[in-house]
């Protein structure tokens, strides 16, 4: 069973390979938020690795984004649900570009945590302000 920041981190990570690859700068976006923002204040960051591991183990099932969803819902308080669809939002946005497997996961994601309509459009458009080059 995932923890708070378990939850967290299987959406960023559930963000970074649904294109089918981990970049480099996706990795670095998940590294600089959790070393940096208060929800990740009491985070052991040696258990990064681990949980991450664990992650990707878990999507090679064929019912692994399900399964990571239904385990990300379990343990997300509502209080951090638009957190989390912002830090999927963040890494998404982290290489400049969405594709539509990304634009799906999100959408995935939305529904299953249950962040409403209005509150993720805000938060996407808030990740892509944040990453838009000049």
């Amino acid at each position: 069973m995932l923890d708070t920041h378990g939850a967290l981190i299987y959406t960023m990570v559930l963000a970074s390979v649904a294109d089918q690859e981990m970049n480099d700068r996706e990795i670095r976006m998940m590294s600089e938020m959790i070393r940096l923002l208060p929800v990740f204040q009491e985070f052991e960051f040696d258990r990064l690795s681990p949980t991450t591991q664990a992650c990707v183990e878990l999507l090679q099932d064929p019912d692994g984004i399900d399964t990571a969803l239904d385990a990300i819902d379990e343990a997300l308080p509502e209080s951090l649900r638009e957190t989390a669809y912002a830090l999927a939002c963040d890494v998404v946005a982290a290489d400049g570009t969405a594709t539509q497997e990304e634009l799906r996961l999100l959408e995935m994601l939305r529904h299953h945590i249950g962040v409403g309509r209005l509150e993720a459009a805000a938060i996407e458009r808030g990740a892509g302000a944040r990453f838009r080059t000049a």
